[in-house]
């Protein structure tokens, strides 16, 4: 039974993905609410149909009362024994079939399913941002907004079918048995009902701007959290376990400030609910009760209405808390949507095709990238890679080296310019297809919290085990994995890495990263120093593994220590954002410029990179 109401709705189910989400709280819910319109409509009746079902149980029970008060029970139970057993069975059969059809579609179709297409949906909007726009917030707080956002919808969509639709038809159902009971007990309830919108209105209008702003704080203090365990050896290494700890205080005490505001709403609410619901109380029953001493109103009636009147005084502290959830629920959503909901700005081009690649070579025309801020990158670059060709970027820190390979890798739109591949534009072209064809292995080897074999296999995930254990031998790799084991006992390939590959050394991160990109086997490589974090001895041990892997290929290498680019065809040297030199290492050796003075400088084959001429 609850397989049949859990695969009511596929949280999975195909949907058309856009680049500019809706930017209003509703538009959002509505847009992620569609697969669940029609679960949607069936719960609204059946938490209408159960308030209807409760109201008309208290009536039925006046009106035992009164069939109670008729006569000796030898003549009640002859004239309305079979009501009584009718009654009873209802109470025992139906009743609980029709609160179960409820509960079932609300906690099983709905609860469930929402929040997990809200996840999915959001982690897939958020995976297909630019790189640019994750590194200008805290990873910690992206993931604490995807965590969030979809248990607050889930919470905001319980609360609309097991408190405020249940409650609206409640309320309207005691509004139509007081009335048929007697027209003026209606009246100290639609009083009451005027003051209650009231404080509802007074309430909401204050708790959702209080509910994001604790919000925020809550992913603030998530954001700061995360930053010191995920850069925990700095924090060891300098000592900084204080400093850390006052870092996170002062978000942590924004963000119980911000609660304890919250909190003080409820408070103001809860107080005010109080007196209200005892207006309610003497209103109705004491009302009913002088009815009942005119003569114009039965026991039965008093009774109902008393029972009625205290349901109400019971549910009213519910369905504010609801409501108040309802909206605080809310805020948290349109929290997670300053995440969730920002348009994606990187985006293929309408008419993208994927990119055609027939020899490998890259023209760099007029290139020009200043991340917005008018200087620092590159400027005005034109170069042109031939098919095969092995090319060598040198330049001080900052020269533009990296801000070219990650606009080859189109992470960022070029500010000016264009980069050609096989005279393709790189910005007419899909995306995925551009970085499918280009092989990477950077200085900052950060690796899946997963297995080392996960980790090698995000190369060309369809290769071998052969293929595989080949790709991680000739990075010199094989040996050192064989030898892996983690805490859960998992040893060699299916040993875990830990976060971003912490339990490897520099070393073994570099190599299985080398091994990575060697399986996916793309005609364009790029080594963004590759073999910095390797020792002299590992590093020339695969050196000629790294000569073999580039054969063939169109090889753009980054390096410092220049004796790792020495041998390439060109090495083009980069200042300040322009190409400054180019040519063979001993063409630029002849010129007695700026790659000779490095050169020179180094120790060990480094360029002294910070160094000012």
């Amino acid at each position: 039974m609850f397989r049949f109401f859990e695969n009511l709705v596929d949280p999975y189910t195909a949907y058309r993905q856009t680049d500019t989400p809706p930017q209003r709280l509703a538009p959002f819910l509505w847009d992620y609410a569609r697969p669940f319109r029609k679960v949607f409509v069936a719960a609204i009746v059946l938490a209408i149909i159960v308030a209807a079902v409760e109201v008309w149980l208290i009536h039925a029970m006046g009106q035992v009362v009164d069939i109670l008060s008729s006569g000796t029970p030898e003549q009640v139970w002859d004239d309305y024994g079979l009501t009584l057993i009718v009654l009873a069975l209802f109470i025992l059969i139906l009743r609980p079939v029709m609160q179960g059809l409820d509960v079932a579609i609300l906690n099983n179709a709905i609860m469930p399913n929402f929040g997990a297409l809200i996840r999915w949906r959001a982690h897939a909007q958020v995976l297909r941002q630019s790189v640019g726009w994750f590194e200008n917030d805290f990873a910690g707080r992206i993931a604490n907004r995807i965590m969030q956002t979809p248990p607050a919808a889930g919470e905001a969509v319980f609360q609309i079918f097991d408190a405020i639709a249940f409650a609206a038809a409640y309320t309207v159902g005691a509004l139509i048995l007081l009335g048929q009971a007697d027209p003026r007990l209606a009246v100290p309830l639609v009083i009451w009902l005027v003051f209650y919108a009231a404080l509802v209105r007074w309430t909401m209008k204050r708790v959702g701007p209080a509910s994001k702003a604790a919000s925020d704080a809550r992913s603030a203090v998530t954001g700061r959290v995360v930053d010191a365990y995920t850069n925990i050896h700095a924090v060891k290494l300098f000592a900084h376990h204080d400093r850390e700890l006052a870092y996170a205080k002062e978000a942590i005490d924004r963000s119980r400030e911000t609660f304890a505001a919250e909190m003080r709403i409820f408070t103001k609410m809860d107080i005010a609910l109080t007196a209200l619901n005892g207006f309610l109380i003497v209103g109705v029953v004491g009302w009913a009760i002088l009815l009942w001493m005119q003569g114009t109103a039965s026991v039965g009636v008093v009774a109902a209405a008393t029972a009625l009147t205290l349901r109400l005084n019971a549910m009213t502290g519910w369905i504010m808390w609801a409501v108040s959830s309802f909206f605080r629920s809310l805020g948290v959503v349109a929290e997670g949507m300053e995440t969730i909901a920002q348009p994606i700005t990187l985006t293929d081009a309408k008419d993208a095709k994927p990119l055609d690649l027939r020899a490998g070579e890259i023209a760099i025309q007029s290139l020009t990238h200043h991340y917005g801020r008018g200087s620092g990158g590159l400027d005005r670059v034109d170069l042109t890679i031939r098919p095969g060709e092995k090319v060598g970027l040198v330049g001080r820190s900052g020269a533009g080296k990296s801000t070219l390979v990650k606009l080859l890798l189109r992470f960022y739109d070029a500010e000016g310019g264009r980069i050609l591949i096989d005279g393709q534009d790189i910005a007419q072209v899909t995306q995925e297809s551009l970085r499918r064809q280009i092989g990477m292995v950077s200085q900052d080897a950060s690796l899946m919290h997963r297995s080392v074999r996960d980790n090698i296999l995000y190369g060309r995930p369809e290769a071998s085990e052969a293929e595989m254990i080949e790709a991680a031998s000739r990075a010199e790799a094989h040996g050192f994995i064989l030898d892996l084991a983690d805490p859960e006992g998992r040893a060699g390939y299916d040993a875990q890495v830990g976060e971003r590959g912490v339990k490897l050394s520099g070393g073994q991160r570099q190599r299985v990263a080398l091994a990575r990109a060697i399986l996916k086997d793309a005609p364009i490589l790029v080594l963004d120093e590759a073999t910095s974090a390797l020792d002299s001895e590992v590093e020339a041990a695969i050196q000629d593994t790294l000569y073999n892997v580039m054969e063939g290929k169109t090889v753009i290498a980054i390096a410092h220590r220049l004796s790792t680019i020495a041998h390439m065809d060109r090495i083009v040297v980069l200042d300040q954002g322009r190409i400054v030199e180019q040519g063979s290492h001993r063409e630029l050796l002849a010129q007695n410029g700026l790659y000779a003075r490095f050169w020179a400088r180094q120790s060990g084959g480094f360029i002294g990179t910070e160094a000012a001429e």
